[in-house]
């Protein structure tokens, strides 16, 4: 396969074309402007690549989602729940939780948080494309979580944890919240055993991309 190249001009090629080794990859190049990146996420793509690397955009053909109602709350997260009582605030300070997530230290994925994602995701927050979510107790943060939002669906980009069950919290409030609101699914992207344990699944590519229509 020839890894297809676009440019700020070049629309992205059919997810159909994407490899199924590496799963999901799609094409390179391009840029990381607020309408490339709505035009991303609204057809189930999004970049992953680590800095100094060319932007890399990916559409899996197995997605890992969770339906917020689904949410596996075990046991002793919720003995945690009720003795600490954590608070959620809702986009609040997105510059401050992405920079959060950007500090933690993932051996297997590489910093794929880096400046220029940053500054890109934040321009997406201040233009109503992205959210996030904080998790405190007693005033003092203990997790939280960004990502980008859609009409019918959140895409979740990564969480921390400043103290145990954090973004346990922090996924246990976003839920909530999205149950509220009437947001469907939340997009996980890739397999990921912390996810699946917390009621995380697999779908293939045409179960997930009609959630991307408008209702």
């Amino acid at each position: 396969m020839i890894l297809p190249c676009i440019d700020s001009k070049n629309d992205f090629p059919a997810v159909e074309n994407a490899a199924k080794d590496p799963d999901g990859l799609l094409c390179y190049g391009g840029d990381l402007s607020t309408e490339r990146l709505i035009a991303a996420y609204q057809n189930g793509i999004f970049p992953w690549y680590s800095q100094g690397e060319p932007i890399l955009w990916w559409s899996p053909w197995q997605r890992m989602v969770l339906f917020p109602g689904k949410l596996h709350v075990s046991k002793s997260l919720k003995k945690a729940i009720k003795k600490y009582q954590p608070k959620f605030y809702f986009n609040r300070n997105f510059s401050n939780i992405i920079n959060h997530c950007a500090n933690v230290p993932r051996v297997d994925q590489g910093t794929w948080i880096h400046p220029e994602m940053i500054v890109a995701y934040e321009a997406m927050f201040n233009a109503g494309f992205a959210f996030c979510i904080e998790a405190e107790i007693d005033g003092h943060l203990v997790g939280g979580m960004y990502g980008v939002a859609l009409e019918r669906i959140f895409c979740g980009e990564s969480m921390f944890s400043l103290q145990a069950n954090g973004s346990k919290f922090a996924m246990y409030g976003l839920c909530q919240y999205m149950q509220a609101h009437h947001i469907e699914l939340l997009d996980c992207q890739l397999h990921n055993p912390h996810l699946k344990f917390m009621g995380a699944q697999l779908i293939s590519r045409e179960q997930f991309q009609p959630y991307l229509t408008s209702k």
